[in-house]
């Protein structure tokens, strides 16, 4: 969990946001804010359902993003 850890995770949230602003936006929330899914859903206005969605989808593309980068 060193600068270079969220230097690649910074540049792939911003990567995540041209495709998928709401997503990045969720992440944001959970990683630098420390809301629950539920917390960061009801400040987006959005259903649990799709948040817990756009959580498990921008996890997934996160991680491979920033192992492709290794």
């Amino acid at each position: 969990s060193g600068p270079e850890h969220w230097l690649a995770l910074n540049d792939a949230l911003t990567q995540l946001s041209t495709r998928e602003p709401q997503a990045a936006e969720l992440v944001r929330l959970r990683i630098f804010a420390g809301l629950s899914v539920e917390d960061a859903a009801a400040a987006v206005g959005m259903s649990r359902a799709t948040a817990y969605r756009h959580w498990t989808y921008a996890r997934a593309w996160l991680l491979a993003e920033i192992q492709s980068d290794e």
